[in-house]
């Protein structure tokens, strides 16, 4: 049985590229792993749904959640906020 979702992803090492997947049937997990993918600077090659590529619509706003949710991160540690007013104050992703 396939995964729901299936993330593609790239690293290198010493030069040499390295092809990698994380599998997961949660969708919120899948944002949380892109989240991390953008933190560490991965290049992400596909997301796909139960096999088939996520439509670029989907994949854009899988990327977009994920970067909102990664924003936020940073202005609470930066700021010494908590997410609540994160959230109120510049609007990203809690």
């Amino acid at each position: 049985m396939l995964p729901k979702y299936s993330v593609e992803y790239t690293t290198q090492i010493r030069g040499h590229v390295q092809p990698n997947h994380y599998s997961t049937d949660d969708p919120i997990a899948c944002e949380e792993f892109v989240e991390e993918l953008l933190e560490r600077g991965y290049a992400i090659r596909a997301i796909k749904h139960e096999g088939l590529d996520l439509a670029r619509k989907e994949f854009d706003r899988v990327v977009k959640t994920a970067a909102g949710m990664l924003a936020s991160k940073h202005i609470c540690a930066s700021l010494g906020i908590k997410a609540e007013e994160e959230k109120y104050r510049f609007g990203f992703t809690a």
